[in-house]
């Protein structure tokens, strides 16, 4: 049997390890400001010979996420690069000038289109539906936009989904984001596309980016962070990186007291995706 196994430091963990792949939303901030303990110990390990590299679901480009995170107090010298689902779904919409979308999402996520030659449309006249999450995700669920997507799948759009996430902290609440409407349309029988995590692209150009070839020609070894079971464990096991897992994040309630290793937790927590290599309340060094 598998059992969870606890730590209290990063420090513990990153011995031969070149590259960590940080989440963003959850590890570094809650969506309002910085987590001090979690910015110092990134940066203690880039002062120590290693990369970083932040992988985030976010739906804009990586310059827009490096303006976010300065306004929550993350310091440059917290990563080396960022990688975002906004860059991979920019790429796909590039690729296809010549059709018409459909934006759902919030105008803060502008830039995800800024610079590319994208002709709009309304739902009857587009040929795919581009969501970086609810317009509103103060008061939106992805119930209010049932009606919406029974009218793309009945005319069969491709769904292009720019966050997987289901939800993300924002101080003390959980916000509804693009994976929630992508996974109703999925379960009404429309074909989704997600750019992010846990799908593989996102994992292989961030290595890439940290230059992943590793020293002396081997290849390098990699630890990823994250605090979604869904997304960040699921991913990393795919991308064949073991992962941190924070339990402080979305998850708290489901890991409140926990904090021993306890093999029947195992299937309760992660069901059928394996454990994390450790588990840690909040990211410190």
């Amino acid at each position: 049997m598998t059992s969870l196994s606890f730590t209290d430091g990063l420090r513990h963990l990153v011995k031969g390890v070149d590259i960590v792949l940080s989440d963003v939303w959850g590890v570094l901030h809650d969506g309002l400001t910085a987590f001090p303990d979690a910015c110092a110990a990134l940066a203690t390990f880039r002062r120590g010979g290693g990369r970083v590299v932040l992988i985030t679901n976010a739906p804009r480009p990586a310059d827009s996420v490096q303006r976010q995170l300065r306004r929550f107090g993350v310091p440059d010298d917290v990563y080396d690069g960022i990688v975002s689902s906004g860059d991979l779904t920019r790429n796909h919409v590039a690729a296809r000038p010549n059709e018409a979308v459909y934006a759902i999402g919030p105008d803060r996520d502008g830039p995800i289109y800024r610079g590319l030659e994208v002709r709009f449309a309304p739902l009857e006249d587009a040929d795919y539906i581009v969501c970086t999450g609810p317009f509103d995700d103060e008061i939106e669920t992805a119930e209010d936009y049932r009606d919406t997507l029974l009218q793309a799948r009945e005319r069969r759009l491709p769904f292009v989904c720019a966050n997987p996430d289901i939800v993300v902290e924002r101080g003390d609440r959980l916000i509804t984001c693009a994976g929630a409407l992508a996974e109703l349309y999925r379960s009404l029988g429309g074909e989704v596309i997600f750019f992010g995590k846990p799908h593989l692209p996102i994992y292989r150009q961030a290595i890439a980016l940290a230059g992943g070839n590793g020293r002396n020609g081997r290849p390098s070894r990699v630890l990823a962070i994250g605090d979604s079971v869904r997304t960040d464990v699921a991913g990393a096991h795919a991308a064949g990186v073991p992962c941190v897992f924070l339990t402080r994040g979305i998850h708290a309630e489901e890991f409140a007291g926990i904090d021993r290793d306890d093999a029947a937790a195992v299937g309760r927590l992660f069901g059928s995706t394996p454990a994390p290599a450790a588990l840690m309340h909040e990211l410190k060094w």
